[in-house]
């Protein structure tokens, strides 16, 4: 008897339970776009480089066409569908509208998932690979700051400017609502 190839997983998306039956070599962005119609996450390289098929994975950035879906059963998994509340944008979305952080569009909703954990890993405390002092505290979350932890997402509009200022923005809005 040969070994199955395929099994059936439970997908958490956005709040919601999925159970689907997937052949093990499907990647998670295949099972969201093309089994479970969420196709607000984008198909891009297909080899994890340009980020434009990041969702969130338990609240941390993670390229969806690198991961199987067998291995994101019981886990937490956002997409862009999912951000908004209702017809009310995140404070995120809005600040890539009100800023011009999206240009074309088609790297946006790969951008905001991970301006999404960007913010939070600032907001933990987290240090990137441009952090001058990891042992000084939490590091300000300067521009370069922001480029380097979205660095993973590729825009090929060039609208850089916009989405740092878009990402800060929203940043600054979390503090308040927080303070």
């Amino acid at each position: 008897m040969a070994p199955s190839t395929s099994s059936a997983v439970t997908l958490r998306v956005n709040g919601e339970k999925y159970t689907l039956t997937v052949d093990h070599r499907t990647t998670l962005l295949d099972a969201l776009r093309e089994r479970l119609d969420l196709t607000g996450t984008k198909k891009g390289c297909d080899q994890g480089q340009c980020g434009a098929c990041t969702v969130l994975l338990d609240g941390r950035r993670a390229v969806a066409c690198l991961q199987l879906a067998v291995a994101a059963e019981g886990r937490e998994i956002t997409t862009i569908e999912g951000v908004a509340d209702g017809d009310r944008l995140h404070p995120v979305q809005q600040a890539f509208l009100d800023l011009d952080g999206y240009q074309c569009g088609y790297c946006t909703p790969g951008q905001i998932c991970s301006a999404l954990a960007v913010i939070e890993e600032h907001a933990a405390g987290w240090p990137s690979a441009v952090t001058e002092d990891v042992r000084a505290g939490a590091p300000a979350l300067t521009a370069d700051e922001i480029r380097e932890r979205m660095s993973g997402n590729l825009c090929r509009c060039g609208a850089y400017a916009q989405i740092v200022q878009a990402v800060a923005r929203a940043a600054d809005q979390a503090k308040e609502a927080v303070a």
